[in-house]
């Protein structure tokens, strides 16, 4: 027997005998199936693929970073890539989670329940950069779907600035 079989023999057991199977979604959900639920639940505030990438091609630059820390220690945001000498924050916003004007497709179910998530999500962004600012702080936000090249490019030349000036 192969192990895919032996995999399938043994859940199929534990489905009849009730010890596996569908769970019901918990009263305090706001999820709309367990399946919404699930997805949901996977996924990542940290460490996106796109973030990883530009890391990645930033450290390959010589350049040496803080990763998901927040700039201003009293104020309850974190950035994706933090230079805190430079003082430059670092954004790497997913389209449909900060609302891309080009990518972003509005949900079809519980459609005002996203809407005014993602709104609250643009506002609390503005307000993050805002706020940054007003502490000094450069902020460069990326997509995405970005080119991570001229992003990094774009965070090279922030940080040399800010470490000559």
């Amino acid at each position: 027997m192969t192990r895919a079989q032996n995999l399938n023999l043994a859940w199929g057991l534990a489905h009849s005998a009730g010890l596996a199977g569908e769970r019901p979604l918990p009263d305090f959900s706001w999820a709309s199936t367990v399946a919404t639920r699930v997805i949901m639940r996977a996924n990542k505030s940290r460490d996106t693929a796109p973030e990883l990438r530009l890391r990645s091609k930033l450290h390959r630059m010589g350049l040496r970073y803080r990763v998901s820390i927040r700039p201003i220690p009293n104020l309850r945001r974190t950035s994706d890539i933090v230079f805190p000498k430079a003082r430059v924050a670092v954004f790497v916003d997913g389209c449909y989670w900060h609302g891309c004007p080009d990518h972003h497709r509005p949900a079809q179910r519980n459609a005002e329940f996203w809407s005014t998530k993602i709104a609250a999500n643009r506002a609390r962004d503005a307000d993050t950069n805002r706020r940054l600012a007003e502490a000094g702080w450069t902020v460069l936000r990326f997509w995405e779907h970005d080119d991570l090249d001229q992003a990094a490019i774009a965070v090279s030349e922030a940080v040399r600035a800010r470490c000559a000036s």
